[in-house]
């Protein structure tokens, strides 16, 4: 019991920030705590010369991660929850969230232009089909190309003139200190973001009793209540990042109104659907927003891709 908690978390900055944070915000709850970053390169850091859907999606990014804590060398894992594949791996729980951050897409152009004045035939980057079919349903006069890395090596690739623009998470931005930087806010609903962005959760071990008494402080109800929508959604749909979804929940006065859509990878077609729910069933209204975007041809899309 007197052993150091450890952290497992990948060595990007943003990742880094988010450990960090996490170890700060332990060791303001449990004065005393002795905690341990454990640093880790994922198959999604190495591997930076393919988009993500063609090399396995998201999920690279965390899987060594968790084998980490499987094998007992951590015993915690700090993960963007938009990483975490909807179906959580056999021996491993996901108990805390934080408190969300800004979770909307963010546009960054080298001139402060908006989205709607940036000359036709410019250049956007991004690594997220998602965020493709999205751009390319407002603007399909824009050259989209893909943009792998971390946000440092994005914004320095935007500053050296490779790209025009470059969308990446408002979140990410903020928490490096680079929210001065975002020139446009990308906001419903015409722009969904990706299924829990901008929020922070906290894996171990399901046999980790003493872990998770100690995250417990952390977690956040509020935040893991559209958590829960948005990932029934992707759940059910059995979403990954080969997958253009959106979802966005939010949630006032008690009740989670939820938005979701699925788009083809041009962004010439799109299948919306929408709910309300009490709190207490935001699982239930994922899956039901879920089956409404099936029933009105989500399938096909996907079945297309």
């Amino acid at each position: 019991m007197n052993k150091p908690l450890r952290i497992a978390t990948r060595k990007s900055a943003l990742a880094l920030w988010q450990a960090n944070h996490v170890k700060e915000l332990l060791a303001e709850a449990h004065p005393g705590i002795e905690i341990e970053l454990v640093k880790i390169v994922t198959q999604g850091d190495r591997i930076l010369d393919r988009p993500l859907a063609e090399i396995g999606g998201k999920g690279l990014f965390l899987k060594e991660l968790e084998r980490a804590m499987l094998d007992g060398e951590a015993d915690l894992a700090v993960h963007s929850m938009k990483d975490v594949p909807a179906s959580m791996t056999d021996g491993l729980v996901l108990d805390a969230v934080l408190p969300r951050a800004n979770p909307y897409d963010a546009l960054v152009s080298r001139n402060d232009q908006l989205l709607d004045d940036i000359a036709a035939g410019s250049r956007v980057g991004t690594s997220s089909l998602r965020r493709k079919s999205q751009l390319l349903a407002l603007r399909p006069d824009l050259e989209v190309a893909d943009l792998r890395g971390n946000v440092d090596t994005r914004m320095r690739k935007l500053d050296e003139g490779q790209y025009d623009a470059i969308i990446l998470a408002c979140a990410g931005l903020q928490r490096l200190g680079l929210g001065d930087r975002i020139t446009e806010t990308l906001l419903p609903p015409d722009w969904l973001p990706a299924s829990t962005q901008g929020i922070i959760g906290l894996q171990c071990r399901q046999d980790d009793s003493h872990t998770r008494s100690l995250i417990k402080s952390l977690a956040d109800s509020d935040t893991m209540v559209v958590a829960s929508a948005e990932r029934a959604v992707a759940r059910v749909l059995e979403a990954t990042c080969q997958v253009p979804l959106a979802a966005h929940a939010v949630l006032e006065s008690g009740i989670v109104h939820l938005r979701s859509v699925v788009s083809t990878t041009d962004g010439k077609e799109s299948i919306r659907a929408a709910g309300d729910a009490p709190a207490s069933d935001a699982v239930a209204l994922g899956e039901r927003v879920a089956a409404d975007l099936l029933d009105n041809g989500a399938g096909k899309i996907m079945a297309g891709l």
